[in-house]
């Protein structure tokens, strides 16, 4: 199952960074310019939004996270319209500072169709002045005394914010105060985010930083292990495009695939990242959780043109496919449980295993499984095919198909995995899994349990969980063969 969805509202994350204008010149391109060899965009319309910490802070506003921000912007009409498109996201803008001698980032992308032709840049970067570096530690260190957020979040696009020293300070100030800091880094020093929580490198930033001489991902990620041991950071989350995402720990590496259908624009993308990654550890998610919502949040705005923020309506949306994504494919062939059996196994995991008919699934099957579930950490259920049922109930038997059959189990959250099989009894099956635990109704008696000998000789034990009593698939037909239009 996808991880929960958690109500981000009463959660504050303050963003600190590098904020600036995106600028969007929307056209179609119909012709190539007589008077050089490049495309003719005509101008249809206009559009600003906040780019760099700014999209940050509005993916979070988007996610229903209480967002924050502090940083340096220019005295002029960009940095209105930045500050004005922040506030109208529903963005604290409080802390945001300003200097006429410094001109707002701005960002002017041109697109024709839903291509991006041509980006102009205006910008002055290099670190800040001294003055408004010390400034801005003590505005954010104090913001941080009086009012500690959920989480802190570093966004560092090299323009001038983020040096070393500012850096070391606030990520001092905030872990001092029980603050997860999260960074989406850039630049070779990642030495400046000592003692961070959590670091998102994309796969070029990592590599340049730890394996700038490999292609290989397998050299990558033991370089990107390393840096995380280097500098103290709790895990970090490398993301690799459509190869997807990775996280290391202490725990080692997972591996998320990418969930992106379509990618029309990466703008933005590791914005969206970080404000899901933040917003979710803010929520108490643990950091696996944290990063399939990210994952999920980062395939939904590669799909839109530009730099768009997130929107809870779209993850609930996109949660809901994934879950039901993973449902179908708890559905497993003999071979593929066994692999996945043997994956648990390694990892420590106490398997369970039951089988059965499960036709026309009740209340009492319902029942029964989470009673087996709660034996150990995984549940696998056999599901005899139509052919064996009929051999065990009839030929008016099965009601329900197979496959059909197979998907409803799959459904439910006490099921990590269903495999149809043929044989008359489950036996090769569970010679093949060799689980933990072995389940049936305590209407069985142990030496009638198929498989039971075989499960303690490799050391498992039987479990007879009780049955509900008045439930039953047999009585639901005959109730409906003696009363077809049903209750009334």
């Amino acid at each position: 199952m996808s991880p929960r969805l958690p109500d981000f509202s009463p959660y504050a994350v303050l963003v600190v960074g590098d904020f600036m204008l995106d600028r969007y010149l929307w056209g179609e391109v119909e012709r190539i310019s007589p008077e050089a060899p490049v495309p003719v965009v005509r101008l249809a319309r206009e559009t600003e939004r906040v780019g760099g910490a700014g999209n940050v802070a509005a993916n979070l506003a988007g996610l229903g996270a209480r967002a924050r921000v502090a940083g340096l912007i220019g005295a002029d009409a960009a940095g209105d319209a930045l500050l004005a498109s922040l506030a109208d996201a529903g963005v604290d803008v409080a802390g945001m500072a300003r200097d006429a001698e410094r001109p707002t980032i701005t960002k002017t992308r041109i697109i024709g169709g839903h291509q991006q032709m041509l980006r102009l840049d205006r910008e002055r970067t290099g670190a800040f002045p001294d003055a408004a570096r010390q400034r801005l530690i003590a505005a954010v260190t104090a913001d941080l005394r009086a009012d500690p957020p959920a989480a802190l979040v570093l966004s560092d696009y090299a323009k001038g914010c983020l040096t070393a020293d500012v850096c070391q300070a606030l990520i001092g100030a905030a872990r001092a105060l029980g603050v997860p800091v999260l960074v989406d880094p850039k630049g070779l020093d990642f030495d400046k985010y000592r003692g961070a929580t959590c670091l998102t490198p994309n796969k070029r930033e990592a590599a340049e930083v730890c394996a700038p001489a490999s292609r290989d991902t397998d050299a990558l990620l033991v370089g990107v292990e390393a840096l995380r041991r280097r500098t103290g950071v709790e895990f970090i989350t490398l993301t690799r495009g459509e190869e997807g995402m990775s996280v290391l720990d202490a725990d080692g590496i997972r591996h998320f695939p990418a969930s992106a259908r379509q990618v029309y624009d990466v703008s933005g993308a590791g914005d969206t990242v970080i404000a899901t990654l933040a917003a979710a550890v803010a929520a108490g998610l643990d950091r696996d959780q944290a990063c399939v919502l990210a994952n999920l949040a980062a395939g939904i705005v590669v799909g839109k043109v530009g730099t768009v923020p997130i929107e809870l309506a779209e993850l609930r949306q996109a949660l809901r496919r994934e879950d039901g994504r993973a449902q179908a494919d708890k559905v497993r062939d003999r071979a593929d449980a066994a692999d996945f059996v043997a994956g648990l196994r390694a990892a420590g995991r106490k398997v369970v295993f039951t089988n059965g008919c499960f036709d026309l699934l009740h209340a009492g099957h319902v029942t029964y499984l989470e009673q087996a579930r709660r034996l150990g950490d995984a549940l696998v259920v056999g599901l005899n095919t139509d052919r064996s049922v009929r051999a065990l109930k009839g030929p008016t038997r099965p009601v329900i198909h197979e496959a059909d059959r197979a998907r409803v189990l799959a459904a439910l959250e006490a099921v990590d995995a269903v495999v149809v099989f043929d044989e008359d009894t489950p036996l090769a099956l569970i010679e093949a899994l060799r689980p933990d635990v072995l389940v049936k109704g305590d209407d069985y008696r142990e030496e009638q349990v198929v498989g039971a000998a075989e499960v303690k000789s490799w050391g498992g034990r039987v479990a007879l969980v009780p049955v509900v009593p008045g439930r039953s698939t047999t009585g639901i037909v005959s109730r409906l063969r003696d009363d077809p239009a049903g209750p009334t």
